[in-house]
């Protein structure tokens, strides 16, 4: 999770617990499941928005598991 953390940063730019802006879904505390499918669709083009497909091209499969660790773990 520590290692999530330290990644999350561009995460957190819109991904805020108050879901403002809105539109922008709240990531805290969603299943690890739930994470790891919506970052591993983005990357692959199954989910399109250009932001995300941009921040996902470059994560591998350990990032991918500790943002998802990192924000499982966070309280909504």
């Amino acid at each position: 999770r520590a290692y999530g953390e330290y990644l999350a940063g561009d995460c957190v730019a819109c991904h805020r617990l108050s879901g403002e802006p809105a539109g922008i879904p709240i990531i805290h505390g969603q299943p690890v499941s739930d994470l790891i499918t919506a970052l591993l669709e983005y990357k692959l083009g199954v989910r399109t928005n250009e932001v995300m497909s941009v921040r996902t091209a470059r994560l591998g499969d350990q990032e991918i598991a500790a943002l998802a660790a990192h924000f499982a773990a966070q309280t909504k």
